[in-house]
């Protein structure tokens, strides 16, 4: 099976500050590299500060890398120009950490699943409605809420909307940035089971940024470990779990949760 999405040799540096002050320049990424297969999960983990953002911009076409490529069904997304990444754009949608932050407060549950429709001329306001209904079933929201403002939601309802609207345009890539980190246990859990189910009924492709070698091991097909912007470690979990090489991978096991019970995942095709 060919990969959906292949980066490769990824360097993203920005311009900074040195240790003095003085005008330098910062590594974020350096010469990162992986796949993700159709219908799997790439766990990407490392510990704050460690490129799993900057990743998850640079795939979203959000960030443009310094170098490298990102391949998207073959097709170099990276070396698009603005105008050509506008039909790009759909088909990798981001969910972040903080709903808050992402979701229009001024907008109501309906308006923010229909605006992405309507902005990308997918479909007229009438059908638009139908779609976002649908899904707000599919996610688990109901309908009755369509008329409030996503500030009175609670976190795992906004959450849900969060999803919702990232797959309102039916993408090939779903980003999951830290997606469960904010929730308390038993929402996460809800979350992480919607996710599965989700995966399983619509054949997404997951790449899920975390802290958490644990909750990582539970969705990943196969987990990668970033450290300092560099790949370090990759494989599947019950490798990396049982017998990690790096020191940051070492780390990461020492302090995930493992005794909670959470084990790698057993997908039934």
């Amino acid at each position: 099976m060919q990969p959906l999405i292949v980066v490769e040799n990824l360097v993203k540096r920005y311009n900074g500050r040195g240790p003095v002050g003085r005008p330098g320049v910062v590594h974020a990424l350096h010469r990162v590299t992986f796949s993700i297969a159709p219908g799997k999960t790439l766990a990407l983990v490392g510990e704050s500060g460690s490129g799993k953002t900057t990743t998850a911009l640079c795939l979203a076409c959000l960030e443009r890398p310094t170098s490298g490529r990102i391949l998207l069904e073959g097709r170099d997304i990276a070396a698009l120009q603005e105008k050509e990444l506008h039909a790009v754009r759909p088909q990798i949608q981001l969910v972040f950490q903080d709903p808050a932050t992402s979701l229009n407060p001024r907008f109501t549950v309906l308006e923010i699943l229909t605006e992405p429709l309507l902005f990308q001329r997918k479909a007229r306001r009438s059908e638009a409605a139908e779609l976002a209904y649908a899904l707000m079933e599919r996610v688990g929201l109901p309908a009755e809420i369509a008329r409030r403002r996503s500030g009175e939601l609670s976190g795992g309802q906004r959450q849900r909307l969060a999803i919702a609207r990232a797959l309102i345009l039916s993408p090939k890539l779903l980003i999951l940035d830290e997606a469960l980190s904010a929730l308390d246990c038993s929402v996460q859990a809800q979350i992480v089971n919607l996710l599965i189910d989700l995966q399983l009924s619509l054949g997404l492709t997951y790449l899920f940024i975390t802290h958490d070698l644990a909750m990582a091991a539970h969705l990943g097909d196969e987990i990668a470990v970033l450290d300092r912007g560099r790949i370090v470690d990759r494989g599947a979990p019950e490798m990396v779990l049982r017998k990690p090489e790096k020191e940051a991978t070492k780390l990461l096991v020492q302090s995930a949760p493992l005794s909670t019970g959470i084990q790698p995942l057993r997908r039934v095709s």
